[in-house]
C-alpha cells in the first residue's frame, strides 16, 4: 500500500479530525496534577505518595512507543488510531471507577499506552496525509497539545467543586470530564478515513518504500523498517533532539516557579509565569511554518535551545528577572516542540518510515524526559542551590544544539538528502 493509495478523500474532514486528535493527546493527563491533593486527601494518603501518578504516562510512551510502527503495519494506520482512541476512553472511564486505588493506576496506564499510539503516529499521519502543509499542521498540532492540555489543567478543579444535587461533583466526575472530545473525535475520525483499505501483510512495507542500500534493495523488503531505524545515525539524531528538548520543557515547567519563590517571588506570580510560559508556546508552535523555511532551515534548530537554555541561565543568575526572558523562554519551547515532531515527519523518505521513526525517537526522547525534572531537583538537595542544576540544563542544551546542527543538514534516514 503505497501513500497515495491511503490517504482519505476528505481533506476538510481529515484537518478536523487531526485537530480533534491533538486536543485529545493532553487533557487526560494534564488535569491530574491539579487534582492531586484532593485525590490523596479522598484515598487517605500523603499526595507524595501519588507523585508517581504524572510519570505513569511517561514510562508508558516510552514502553509502549516502539510498538505503534509494527501495530500500524499490521492493522493498517487508520484501524490503529481507532483502536488507540478507544483504549483511551476506556482508560479514561476506568481511572474514574470508585473502588482499589487499582482503578486509579492501571486506568491511568492505559490512558499513557492508548496516547503513545497517538503521539507516534499522528505525525505519520501529517506527513502521509498534509505532504505539501506538513510545517503548519505541525504547528497546529503541537499548538493544540499545549493549549488545550492547559486549558484542562485550569478547568478540572473548578469543575470538581461545582455542585450538583446538594455536594461537590469531585475529583472522579473532574477527570472524566477531561475524556469529553474523546467520542466526537472518534466520530470524526471514522468519518474521515471512512473506506481506508488495511494493508495487506505482504504490501505492508513495500520495497520501493526505502531507498536502496549498496545497490541492492534485497535489505528493504516488508516489515523492516522497524528493526533498521534503531541502527541509523539521523534516526538517533532526531531521537536525541526530541529527547534533550523534551527534557528542557520537563525542566522549566516542573522547577520555574519553585527558583522564582526561593529568589522573593510569590507562589501566586511564580505559578503566574509559570503559565504564561506554556501559553506563549502555543504562540512557538503556531510560528514555526513561518521561521523555519529557505536558509533558517539550516540555523533554527541550534538556535532554539539556546534560546531555552539562556532563558533558564537568566532567571537562575539574575533573580527578579524580566517577564519577558520567561516568554522567550516559553516561544522558543513550543517551537522546539513543534520542530522535533516535525523532524520525524521530513526526515523519513516515506510514511511507513515515518512511523518506525516517530517510535523509536519519541521512545527514546521519552525515556531521556523522565529524568530530567528528577535529576534536577536531586541536584539542587545536594548542592543546596541553584547553580549545579544549570549546569546540567546548559548540558542538555548543548546536546540538543549539536543534534540541531546535524539535522540542519538536511540527511534523511537510511541515507539521501532531504
Amino acid at each position: 500500500m503505497t501513500d497515495a493509495a491511503a490517504r482519505p478523500r476528505n481533506w476538510g474532514l481529515l484537518f478536523i479530525a487531526v485537530c480533534l486528535l491533538a486536543a485529545n493527546m493532553r487533557m487526560t493527563i494534564t488535569g491530574v496534577g491539579p487534582l492531586l491533593e484532593q485525590i490523596a486527601a479522598d484515598r487517605g494518603v500523603a499526595p507524595a505518595a501519588l507523585g508517581g501518578l504524572a510519570s505513569v504516562p511517561l514510562i508508558a510512551w516510552a514502553l509502549v512507543s516502539p510498538l505503534a510502527h509494527g501495530l500500524s503495519v499490521r492493522f493498517g494506520l487508520a484501524r490503529t488510531v481507532t483502536w488507540s482512541l478507544v483504549a483511551l476512553a476506556a482508560g479514561t472511564v476506568w481511572r474514574s471507577l470508585p473502588g482499589s486505588d487499582v482503578n486509579l493506576w492501571l486506568g491511568t496506564a492505559l490512558i499513557g499506552a492508548a496516547l503513545a499510539i497517538g503521539n507516534v503516529l499522528l505525525p505519520v499521519v501529517i506527513r502521509r496525509d498534509f505532504s505539501a502543509r506538513v510545517p503548519t499542521v505541525m504547528g497546529i498540532y503541537t499548538a493544540l497539545l499545549g493549549g488545550i492540555g492547559a486549558l484542562a489543567a485550569g478547568l478540572v478543579v473548578p469543575i470538581s467543586h461545582a455542585e450538583l444535587g446538594g455536594g461537590e461533583l469531585g475529583w472522579r466526575v473532574a477527570l472524566l470530564t477531561s475524556g469529553a472530545l474523546i467520542p466526537v473525535a472518534l466520530v470524526a475520525w471514522l468519518a474521515a478515513t471512512r473506506g481506508e483499505p488495511a494493508p495487506a501483510p505482504h504490501e505492508a512495507i513495500p520495497r520501493a518504500a526505502l531507498p536502496a542500500v549498496g545497490g541492492s534493495r534485497e535489505g528493504n523488503r516488508a516489515g523492516r523498517a522497524g528493526g533498521r531505524i534503531w541502527r541509523d545515525p539521523v534516526a538517533w539524531t532526531v531521537a536525541l533532539y526530541q529527547g534533550s528538548q523534551a527534557m528542557l520543557f520537563y525542566m522549566l515547567a516542573t522547577w520555574l516557579a519553585p527558583i522564582q519563590v526561593s529568589q522573593g517571588s510569590t507562589a501566586v506570580a511564580a505559578g503566574l509565569d509559570v503559565m504564561l510560559y506554556q501559553l506563549v508556546s502555543i504562540l512557538g508552535s503556531l510560528s514555526l511554518p513561518l521561521v523555519f523555511r529557505g536558509r533558517s532551515r539550516r540555523w533554527i534548530p541550534a538556535v532554539l535551545p539556546i534560546i531555552i537554555a539562556g532563558t533558564f541561565a537568566t532567571v537562575v543568575l539574575h533573580p527578579g528577572a524580566d517577564l519577558a526572558w520567561v516568554l522567550l523562554g516559553g516561544f522558543g519551547s513550543g517551537a522546539s516542540l513543534s520542530l522535533s515532531m516535525l523532524f520525524m515527519a521530513i526526515r523519513a523518505p516515506s510514511s511507513e518510515v515515518a512511523s518506525a521513526l516517530s517510535g523509536m525517537a519519541q521512545s527514546i526522547g521519552y525515556l531521556i524526559a523522565a529524568t530530567g525534572p528528577a535529576l534536577f531537583g536531586w541536584l539542587a538537595a545536594t548542592s543546596g542551590g541553584w547553580i549545579v542544576p544549570l549546569w546540567l540544563v546548559l548540558a542538555v542544551g548543548a546536546v540538543q544544539l549539536v543534534a540541531g546542527i546535524l539535522l540542519g543538514r538536511e540527511r534523511m534516514v537510511f541515507g539521501g538528502r532531504a
